[in-house]
């Protein structure tokens, strides 16, 4: 299985390869728990090497599969602010998209 190799492996992925991997997992309509809250974890700490494509990506994959991470979506919310004006339309209808879906208040990034 892919997760089980991914797993010990994710410290190594570049962002985009973060992105892509929950990307394509949402995709596919799969959802490993395990493997999405070790991307949450790794990549927390790491979201401002995400370009605007990333962080769309990344929380428009946990809300397709239903994956609860708050802490993601804060963190995500505070580095895409000043960052917006990166962001694609496309980008930033799935980012929304993403948070409605979750039901994450997220008042700095929707009220700026």
């Amino acid at each position: 299985k892919v997760a089980e190799v991914a797993l010990p492996r994710l410290r190594e992925f570049t962002s985009q390869e973060i992105a892509n991997m929950v990307w394509a997992y949402a995709t596919v309509g799969h959802s490993s728990p395990e493997l999405f809250d070790k991307v949450a974890e790794v990549a927390l700490p790491r979201l401002r090497e995400f370009n605007s494509q990333a962080l769309a990506n990344t929380v428009w994959a946990y809300s397709t599969v239903g994956h609860s991470s708050p802490q993601l979506f804060d963190k995500v919310a505070e580095v895409a602010l000043p960052r917006l004006r990166e962001f694609t339309s496309q980008e930033i209808a799935n980012m929304v998209w993403a948070y409605a879906t979750v039901g994450h208040s997220s008042p700095e990034l929707f009220d700026k």
